[in-house]
C-alpha cells in the first residue's frame, strides 16, 4: 500500500510541476505559512497494466500533459536515475504502474476510459 501512495505523490507532483494548476497560499490565524494546493480535485484510478498502456497511448496521442512511473522506478535513487531509467527504455516498452494526466474533463475522462475510482 505504501508503495500505492508514493507513486501517487510522486505522479502528482509532476502534475504539481504546471504553477498555473496551484491555488494561492495558505495561512492560519496565527500567520503560519503553508503550500499551495491544486485548484481542482484531484481523482485516483485505478486499472491493471492494459489499462495504463491504453490510457498512456491516448494521451500522448492527443498531447496531453503526462507524467510516467514505471516499475524501474522502484529500483533507483534518485531524481537524475529516475529520468536515465525512464530515457532506457522505448515509449511502448514502459512498463508503467502509474500514470497522470491533465486536461479537459471530457479528454481525460476519454483517456482513462476503463479505468476505475481507487479503493
Amino acid at each position: 500500500m505504501w508503495q500505492r501512495l508514493n507513486v501517487t505523490a510522486f505522479l502528482a507532483s509532476g502534475i504539481a510541476a504546471n504553477p498555473e494548476l496551484l491555488g494561492e497560499p495558505y495561512a492560519d490565524a496565527d500567520g503560519t505559512p503553508y503550500l499551495p494546493m491544486f485548484r481542482q480535485p484531484v481523482l485516483v484510478l485505478a486499472g491493471d497494466a492494459e489499462v495504463l498502456a491504453a490510457a498512456h497511448e491516448r494521451a500522448v496521442r492527443r498531447g496531453m500533459p503526462a507524467a510516467v512511473f514505471t516499475e524501474e522506478l522502484f529500483s533507483t535513487g534518485h531524481d537524475e536515475a529516475n529520468r536515465a531509467a525512464v530515457r532506457a527504455v522505448a515509449r511502448d516498452d514502459l512498463k508503467l504502474v502509474g500514470l497522470a494526466v491533465h486536461g479537459p474533463r471530457n479528454a481525460v475522462d476519454k483517456v482513462l476510459r476503463g479505468a476505475t475510482m481507487h479503493p
